[in-house]
């Protein structure tokens, strides 16, 4: 009988050490390294998830010249729902393995569920680790998802697993939720970083071996990454994260990672009582309860993937009561905001230093891309003079600390988009003026300092 060897492996990053140790030597998290035992036969008794015999024989799995792999007609299984098959790239490529995370209570299980109801003939296997087939079934009813080609399997056990997919021979998978799974070799419990990585990688195997769809389903940190070890999100073909505020309707899939499409693509949806629907103009959505005549209220432009997005930035700049000045932002980054308000404090003659300054993203948006600088600038610049802002100009460009407003990219969708909805200006970096060619029925004014853009707009 083979010996056990204890190790303690860190939950964040899956460090091994000898020893337990308060803070780990791999990320510096305190308290995460956790005992766990594991055989030193345990190459030796890893399951043989495939049923065909061939694993392991040599001849099966043999190297292959790159002229002499086949690559056939691109297989993609149309939802048939635009938001969603943008997000992926076009639809969901067979053989791909996909990872979807959220926090709680966010709609990850409602729309893997939906799944069912998009792709009505094909066969879909539903494994639930959280929940008994009866709670999906009720789930389901409410989605208004009732096809005879979705199964549904309440098990945690991997190898079960991989038996169910040999009888059913789905065209996807999904996994409901990768941190409830195990393989009963290892001794460590379901959701440690060696039984999350150890699972992922038998279904990755399984499915690339059978060239079925996999949709994996993660749970999130306090911080709102995806728990378990980091490379489980490198295993994957697709990271998507759904995004939203549980007080708000609107919920977006945000591709952070596809290696069959655009990263950073978004598709914006409403949550309703019976389930998901799709907003096919996310700009128009977003401006909807826009003000107008009232200061601190701008309009930029953000791409997201391949998608331009018009989306209002608020500010509110008030006297502080405090010795230290508030900074309170929401959708968008607060050290960003920081460098800013330094910024339009040293090269516009702003002082921020006895003022909070909150700033607000509306629609529940979280923007991360440079361009959106120069509206967030004009934002709390006009909150800090109390003088309304152009309100039919967008906002466009990126803050340098020399005040600068620096080039931005794809500036032609941006210009279309913004004349789609009706806005007649557009203030854009000087540089890009030489790049922008066509007439997009709107004025474009370029601007070097951000100074300049705050004497245009105010």
């Amino acid at each position: 009988m083979a010996n056990s060897s204890p190790k303690y492996v860190c939950q964040e990053c899956g460090h091994e050490a000898h020893k337990w140790m308060g803070k780990c030597s791999g990320c510096g998290a305190w308290n995460t390294l956790v005992r766990e035992t594991e055989s030193a036969d345990v190459e030796a008794r890893v399951p043989d998830l495939t049923t065909d015999g061939q694993n392991g024989q040599g001849s099966a799995n043999r190297p292959t010249q790159i002229t002499e792999v086949d690559l056939g007609e691109e297989a993609r299984l149309c939802t048939g729902v635009d938001e969603f098959d943008r997000v992926m790239g076009g639809g969901i490529m067979q053989g791909s393995f996909s990872l979807i995370a959220g926090d709680p209570g966010i709609g990850k299980s409602t729309l893997m569920t939906e799944l069912g109801g998009y792709l009505p003939t094909r066969t879909i296997l539903y494994v639930t680790g959280e929940e008994s087939k009866r709670q999906v079934k009720i789930r389901a009813q409410r989605l208004g998802v009732d096809s005879d080609a979705l199964y549904l399997l309440a098990e945690t056990n991997v190898q079960e697993i991989a038996n169910a997919v040999e009888t059913v021979e789905p065209d996807l998978l999904v996994a409901d939720s990768i941190q409830t799974l195990y393989r009963p070799d290892l001794t460590s419990a379901p959701g440690s970083v060696s039984q999350v990585r150890e699972s992922t990688a038998s279904l990755l195997k399984l499915t690339k071996e059978r060239e079925f769809a996999t949709f994996l389903v993660g749970h999130v940190t306090k911080k709102g990454t995806i728990a378990g070890p980091r490379v489980l999100e490198h295993m994957v073909d697709t990271v998507l994260y759904f995004e939203g505020d549980q007080n708000h309707a609107y919920r977006i899939l945000r591709s952070v990672k596809n290696r069959f499409g655009a990263a950073n693509e978004i598709g914006v949806f409403q949550m309703r009582e019976d389930g998901l629907h799709e907003v096919p103009n996310p700009s128009e959505l977003f401006l909807s309860e826009r003000g107008y005549g009232v200061s601190g209220s701008t309009v930029v432009c953000s791409l997201e993937g391949t998608r331009p997005i018009l989306v209002e930035i608020q500010a509110l700049v008030t006297p502080t009561s405090y010795s230290t000045p508030q900074r309170t932002v929401t959708g968008f980054a607060s050290q960003r905001l920081q460098m800013i308000l330094a910024v339009l404090e040293k090269r516009a003659g702003l002082a921020f230093s006895d003022h909070d300054v909150f700033i607000n993203v509306a629609g529940g948006v979280r923007l991360e891309e440079p361009a959106v600088d120069v509206g967030v600038a004009i934002a709390a610049a006009s909150s800090f003079r109390d003088i309304p802002a152009d309100t039919g100009a967008v906002l466009i460009g990126e803050v340098g600390l020399g005040g600068e407003v620096r080039t931005v990219s794809q500036i032609e969708p941006r210009l279309k988009e913004a004349a789609k909805l009706g806005f007649d200006r557009a203030v854009v970096p000087e540089n890009n003026l030489e790049r922008i060619a066509g007439d997009y029925e709107i004025a474009v004014s370029g601007a070097e300092q951000l100074r300049e853009v705050v004497d245009i707009v105010l």
